[in-house]
């Protein structure tokens, strides 16, 4: 095949949510095919370069059932991209065989383990010696009074795998502070065979936390960056960034010479979002987490200019990399509906929303809405009002 006629190879994005909607748009953007083969589709399901194939698997389907999916599709091969954990551990797993039809761009097996498990990551990060936070993966009780003790009280529990603790409990992580509770809801995710963790809670406002995301190639070498400062989010503590800002990678120098160290400690590949916090009482990056697939706001990178889903593809296919130069730094992104809540409990009145709303959302991007591709917008809004609606009704005397 001429290199000319591989960016007519179809993507095959696995997942759903606003991280699809993110990659199918950097994709759709570039002209490259794509099909979606995940079901549960919601609003992203509306998108203009939405294409469904096959008969579609479930969200934590395994590698055995993606291969009997991929058997069945009309297609000479393709390019697989993973948007949640799962997918990205389930898509290494395939055979050589499938592996030979569709092209992967992901850490080999082992090396993603090291951090998707976020009791390995732990490991990998006191072997690669970068600034971290105390963590524990505790195995019984007495290591979370353990851990208690030695972070002073300020601590958190987190899961060693995200998907299945976020269905469990609603929620991504608890902040404790009571020994006992903490306790307790690490007994209760035992019982449902979650692993828990225990890490120490870093103080600061949300403010304080930042995300490099970039591109590792196939000789490991880090190809791009990019870099935004969350501003706000929701809910508070342990959410999702409500409102936030790219920034210059000067800004979040020490950050990036952490990932560099990691990742060549690991011989790490392919798409990368790392999370951060800035210490204030020592003045170091402490690195949280890295996610080693598609991010929600992929495509705020993109608009920004790293599009490191067309970095990912290129890479698959043994193609020239598209090449990495200065970003556009201070651009904002708002998700309204989620600022909105944000806004509400920091700042109380109703006249205290409205101010911070004229002060911060003009001008913002959104990660939903698009001029070139309002389907997913309309769909989303109408059923969050749908939502709202059955709540209304649903209440007693209405």
């Amino acid at each position: 095949m001429a290199k000319s006629e591989k960016r007519t190879v179809p993507v095959l994005v696995l997942g759903n949510g606003l991280t699809v909607l993110g990659v199918m748009r950097c994709l759709g953007r570039k002209r490259i095919p794509l099909f979606c083969l995940s079901e549960g589709m919601t609003f992203e399901r509306r998108s203009r370069w939405c294409r469904h194939l096959g008969p579609g698997v479930g969200t934590f389907a395994t590698s055995s059932d993606l291969e009997r999916v991929l058997e069945s599709l009309p297609l000479e091969g393709g390019v697989l991209i993973a948007c949640s954990d799962h997918w990205t551990v389930e898509a290494t797993r395939i055979s050589a065989a499938f592996k030979n039809r569709f092209c992967l761009c992901l850490p080999e097996t082992d090396v993603l383990g090291r951090f998707v498990d976020k009791g390995r990551f732990s490991e990998l990060l006191g072997a690669a010696h970068v600034p971290h936070p105390f963590t524990l993966v505790a195995k019984t009780d007495q290591d979370v009074i353990e851990a208690a003790k030695r972070s002073g009280g300020g601590l958190f529990l987190k899961p060693t795998e995200s998907q299945r603790f976020l269905q469990k409990f609603g929620k991504k992580a608890f902040r404790i502070d009571d020994v006992a509770k903490a306790v307790a809801i690490f007994n209760e995710a035992r019982e449902a065979g979650l692993g828990v963790m225990v890490q120490e809670y870093i103080p600061g406002p949300s403010d304080r936390h930042y995300f490099v995301d970039g591109f590792v190639d196939r000789t490991h070498r880090v190809h791009a960056v990019f870099a935004r400062r969350r501003i706000r989010m929701y809910p508070p503590d342990f959410g999702n960034s409500s409102y936030m800002v790219s920034v210059p990678l000067e800004e979040v120098a020490d950050a990036v010479n952490t990932l560099r160290t990691l990742f060549e400690t690991a011989r790490y590949r392919g798409i990368f979002s790392a999370e951060f916090k800035l210490d204030e009482r020592d003045g170091r990056f402490k690195i949280l987490e890295v996610n080693c697939r598609p991010w929600w706001y992929i495509q705020f990178a993109a608009e920004c200019g790293v599009d490191v889903v067309e970095m990912a593809y290129c890479d698959a296919l043994g193609l020239a990399l598209p090449p990495f130069g200065a970003y556009k730094a201070g651009v904002r992104l708002v998700f309204a509906y989620y600022d909105f809540q944000a806004l509400r409990e920091a700042r109380g009145s109703g006249i205290g929303v409205l101010s911070g709303i004229a002060g911060s959302w003009p001008l913002a991007r959104t990660p939903i809405f698009a001029w070139d591709d309002p389907g997913p917008a309309i769909a989303d809004f109408g059923e969050r009002l749908k939502g709202r609606l059955t709540r209304f009704v649903g209440r007693p005397g209405v």
